[in-house]
């Protein structure tokens, strides 16, 4: 029983070889992979009662056997409609709004709101992201304040917030009719809250301008889980600015500035946690890519992995007693309070703004967009923090851009082309 504390407090030093920051220090309770640990332990406490149930009603054969006040609600988290689109594209998306009778004018005004909104909600989540997780709070002449280190509490947050907005917009709008099973949200679900976790983690050992580099890399992981989740196949040109990708993303990491601190320094821990955020994160996508050949709307998706989400951090949160001690935290410091709310409102209003755009002016257009917001967040970190970009690092970066907006280009003309074959000739969909 005492070993295992003291087997995770030794492996810190043991993997980085360096020395870490004391406030990373306290106790072994601060390791992040401790954390990790016991906040698997709790979301496990969770999914194991769920899947011992669903098996129970699967092996009683429920849907024919079933009666009682609780029948449609086993059934729709348990087998669902089970009706399936036959191509994925079908209901995958709502169709996108084409500009019949509309103004040119009007139309760029749409598009400038649609930038502005992403802009605004993602950029202020950043900085605010970084703030949250890299300063103290309190801190007076006399008193150096206090740092807050409960990640999945701001991934709480957000995801409590985030299902609310899904919840009232699917209330107030037409939805398509539901048929996916609810709990193949769980998987999503679970594995969006570890890439989030992990994501605010690894702040505390690397700067953001690394977080969001790696984040831009991540079409590399993604398309590797697509060949093993979905069985998908690449075009050649995906390859090539996978390479490009990962050949700036090496030049900026491996470039060093002369005055490191151990705030800028990307450590052992980091890369971990970056890695742990990537392959977790493209698992999500990949699940909801084929989550999609049920007919939903992009809302219902974000509705029911939230609901999950919500389920699982709350959860845990009450057995490790974290959920008080955040809140005691929000109560001595009003300035977070501020924060960790404007945090989760600029996740909502984010989604809300992805699923707009996309409506409106298609996933290319959203794509560029949110490329260009990755590197604003990467120059507004460097201005606000005061991180420092070597000349090859700066070179990376725009490497790795280059390929970002190359990727959009050929998918663009991929997409036209396509469209243009005559209908005999139009490439088979794979399912």
């Amino acid at each position: 029983r005492f070993c295992l504390p003291l087997v995770l407090a030794s492996l810190p030093t043991m993997a980085t070889g360096e020395e870490i920051a004391p406030a990373l220090q306290d106790s072994w309770g601060d390791f992040w992979l401790f954390r990790f640990f016991v906040n698997a332990a709790g979301y496990a406490s969770i999914v194991v009662p769920g899947f011992l149930l669903i098996q129970y009603f699967k092996r009683r054969n429920y849907l024919e056997t079933g009666r009682g006040i609780c029948f449609p609600v086993i059934k729709s988290c348990v087998f669902g409609s089970e009706v399936k689109s036959v191509h994925q594209d079908d209901g995958s998306l709502p169709p996108r709004a084409e500009p019949t009778e509309s103004s040119t004018a009007r139309q760029v005004l749409k598009l400038l709101f649609c930038a502005a909104g992403l802009q605004a909600s993602y950029l202020t989540w950043g900085v605010l992201q970084e703030r949250v997780m890299t300063r103290t709070y309190g801190a007076t002449e006399t008193d150096p304040g206090e740092k807050f280190k409960d990640s999945q509490f701001l991934v709480f947050m957000n995801r409590i917030l985030a299902f609310t907005v899904a919840g009232l917009y699917c209330a107030l709008t037409k939805q398509p009719r539901h048929g996916a099973p609810m709990y193949k949200y769980s998987f999503a679900s679970l594995s969006n809250i570890l890439s989030s976790w992990c994501q605010y983690e690894a702040l505390k050992y690397i700067s953001f301008p690394t977080q969001v580099l790696a984040k831009a890399s991540k079409v590399i992981p993604v398309m590797m889980m697509g060949k093993l989740v979905s069985r998908k196949s690449y075009e050649y040109w995906e390859y090539l600015t996978a390479a490009l990708i990962s050949v700036g993303v090496s030049m900026f990491l491996l470039s060093s500035a002369p005055n490191r601190t151990v705030s800028t320094v990307t450590t052992f821990s980091g890369i971990v946690l970056l890695a742990g955020y990537i392959i977790f994160d493209s698992f999500t996508s990949n699940w909801q890519d084929a989550l999609f050949t049920y007919k939903m709307s992009p809302v219902q998706m974000m509705f029911g992995v939230n609901v999950f989400s919500c389920l699982f951090t709350v959860g845990s949160l009450l057995e490790q007693g974290a959920l008080l001690e955040s809140l005691r935290f929000m109560a001595r410091h009003s300035e977070f309070t501020a924060h960790a709310v404007l945090l989760s409102v600029c996740s909502a209003c984010g989604q809300l703004f992805i699923f707009y755009t996309i409506n409106q002016f298609g996933a290319a257009v959203f794509t560029i967009i949110m490329t260009l917001r990755q590197a604003f967040a990467i120059l507004l970190s460097c201005l606000i923090y005061g991180h420092t970009v070597t000349v090859v690092g700066g070179l990376g970066i725009a490497v790795v851009f280059m390929a970002l907006f190359l990727r959009v280009y050929a998918r663009s003309r991929m997409k036209k082309r396509s469209k243009k074959l005559p209908p005999g000739e139009t490439p088979v969909q794979k399912v």
